[in-house]
């Protein structure tokens, strides 16, 4: 029952966090100028890009160690399912959102601003489709550990 408890607080506020810039933060940010995003893009691009990998690779583990503690039970096609996807979202969000994340981190004030703003909305455009996945995968998981 604490790995429930620890897994499901885990990945809930990271799922939390990515849906808290997808739906807030990134709306206000495109009502800013320019100038503007580009220069608030780049905290926030850090500061997630820092914290992420480490948040990610633990809800994995988590993930796996409930597949592992119900491999045999009918569960188990749930939880391979989340791990499934979540492993999914990270190979994803190494190819294509890293890269991006790590273009917006470099941004200057003097950096082309329009170059800058497709770049961001690249990313929040993919950063919207790993939401709605990593959502999928923790329903899966809430699913398998409440039969």
């Amino acid at each position: 029952m604490i790995l429930d408890i620890f897994t499901t607080v885990c990945i809930g506020l990271l799922i939390g966090t990515e849906f808290a810039v997808a739906a807030f933060i990134d709306p206000i940010l495109r009502r800013l100028d320019a100038h503007a995003r580009v220069a608030q893009v780049r905290p926030y691009a850090a500061r997630l890009g820092a914290a992420m990998p480490f948040w990610y690779s633990l809800s994995f583990v988590l993930l796996l160690a409930e597949t592992f503690t119900l491999r045999h039970t009918p569960q188990a096609s749930l939880l391979i399912g989340a791990c499934a996807i979540w492993a999914f979202v990270i190979v994803f969000t190494l190819l294509f959102l890293v890269p991006i994340n790590n273009r917006m981190i470099r941004q200057t004030p003097g950096s082309d601003p329009e170059k800058a703003l497709r770049e961001h909305d690249r990313w929040d455009l993919l950063h919207r489709f790993r939401v709605v996945a990593l959502t999928a995968a923790m329903v899966a998981f809430l699913v398998a550990i409440r039969v």
